[in-house]
């Protein structure tokens, strides 16, 4: 009998190290056929194979909240489109911490995917689903019971406050399904799979479409027709990249003993994902005190700014793509521990940045007035004068910006998310100098230079951070040996 068990209890054990040993060879394979190391290779090459699947989906993305603003301000009417863009930088604040949170929890993934440690990128993801489930809970329930009394702090003109504020609780609500899609499609890039979360935007982005005419012109759901449009489409994305990692990612398919909570594994992705949230909303409070001074300026500047805004969002789509991109590129090196790497990405991407700044300053400087015209229906010349303007004068300084996003996104990816915050605190200072002093003395023209004032800032301090932390990690591996 105890011979027999020990017999079945080999045998077992045999069983289980060939599973493993099978399961661990599917994954390499796997790994190689669908994702993307980023450790060897043509910098250049990489870089550009990897941001424009990046760049079509950023593209996708502005192109359904694009739609929302078109659909709202050529049926809804002016009023509309200002309550909607009302809400823009409070957006950004709430949004763009989810994001930053999702994008940072990806960083520690890309390391254990660059260093080739399979089970810990499975520990580490399954910890930032529990944190990702908390984050989206607390966050919308907050979001939710505050967001009027925030609209009211704003300066909210009074004739696009109802609009403004069924626009944004609805997104708000929809807090999860922003959770949902970024995480999952942040787990996705970072071993490597640029692709596959454009493809399921493209989708989105036609299923966001279709609901935004259905809800706003056939069930006449005003502003919030749009806002369900995006919260659903976002939502849709979120459950096809979830569907598509567990058919096509032996890798992370995560075993049951790796769903327990890990307070190391949890304190590691939030000291990424919470310094590059923070960015995102330290950044967002100046874009805040700036739109309040906007407000200030009555309903018609509040179009004018909006409709340039959705202009120029599409257009800094690149700089986006560039940054997310050299997140992923600096983490796997960094993780590979190819420093030498680093220098020859980020010569690449700025030779990138730089290109496409000169080009999009032409077409904007050329064609401003006409592209912010899809988004206004009116016969009013200075509406469209004025978004021209902002246009123009933004675009002349995308060179700054691309820097902002190709260094920062480097450094967070090399594993210093903190140093984002001071970047985002040099924003923040800028667009608030702008909001309560330049605006109330230029007016509109003060609006203009706000964003450029705030990316100079920021590069003032990037630059030399990226210097600093290049050094500092150089040193560390030397003494490790």
């Amino acid at each position: 009998m105890g011979k027999g068990y020990v017999g079945m209890a080999g045998n077992a054990a045999v069983w289980k190290q060939w599973v493993f040993r099978k399961r661990k060879n599917g994954a390499g394979r796997a790994a190689k056929e669908t994702a993307k190391d980023m450790t060897q290779g043509s910098p250049m090459r990489l870089i550009l194979g990897f941001s424009i699947p990046l760049l079509c989906g950023f593209l996708f993305q502005q192109f359904y909240s694009m739609v929302d603003t078109v659909i709202v301000g050529r049926y809804l009417g002016v009023n509309a489109l200002a309550g909607v863009g009302s809400t823009g930088s409070v957006n950004f604040l709430i949004i763009g911490f989810c994001m930053g949170v999702c994008n940072g929890f990806a960083i520690p993934l890309a390391h254990k995917f660059g260093a080739k440690d399979y089970e810990g990128l499975r520990q580490l993801m399954a910890n930032c689903v529990w944190l990702s489930i908390a984050f989206a809970a607390v966050m919308t329930l907050a979001t939710s019971l505050l967001c009027k009394g925030i609209l009211g702090l704003m300066k909210t003109p009074e004739d696009i406050f109802a609009d403004a504020y069924s626009y944004i609780l609805i997104i708000f609500i929809g807090i999860p399904a922003v959770f949902l899609y970024n995480m999952l499609s942040g787990i996705i890039r970072s071993i490597g799979d640029s692709k596959t979360p454009l493809m399921f935007l493209v989708l989105s982005s036609v299923l966001n479409i279709v609901l935004d005419l259905v809800c706003i012109v056939n069930l006449n759901m005003g502003v919030a027709g749009a806002a369900v449009a995006t919260v659903v489409s976002q939502g849709v994305s979120g459950i096809l990249c979830l569907l598509y990692m567990v058919k096509k990612f032996p890798l992370l398919h995560i075993q049951k003993e790796e769903w327990k909570p890990d307070m190391s594994h949890m304190a590691a992705l939030c000291g990424m994902g919470i310094p590059m949230g923070l960015q995102f909303s330290i950044t967002a409070i100046g874009s805040v005190i700036l739109q309040t001074s906007v407000n200030t300026l009555g309903s018609a500047a509040v179009a004018s700014v909006t409709a340039a805004n959705k202009v120029s969002m599409f257009f800094c789509c690149p700089f986006d793509a560039m940054g997310s991109t050299m997140a992923t590129y600096g983490g796997q090196n960094v993780g590979a521990k190819k420093l030498d790497r680093l220098g020859e990405g980020m010569k690449a991407c700025v030779l990138l940045g730089v290109v496409y700044s000169v080009a999009a300053f032409g077409v904007l400087s050329l064609f401003g007035d006409r592209l912010a015209s899809l988004f206004i229906n009116t016969a009013d010349p200075r509406l469209l004068s004025d978004a021209r303007l902002l246009l123009i004068i933004n675009s002349a300084f995308f060179i700054p910006l691309a820097l902002v996003n190709i260094v920062r996104l480097m450094i967070q990816g090399m594993g210093f998310g903190r140093l984002a915050i001071l970047a985002g605190v040099c924003e923040m200072v800028a667009r608030g100098v702008a909001g309560l002093l330049l605006v109330p003395v230029f007016g509109y023209v003060g609006v203009c230079f706000a964003s450029p004032l705030a990316w100079i800032m920021a590069d003032a301090f990037l630059i030399p951070a990226y210097v600093h932390v290049k050094k500092k990690l150089e040193m560390s591996f030397e003494m490790a040996g």
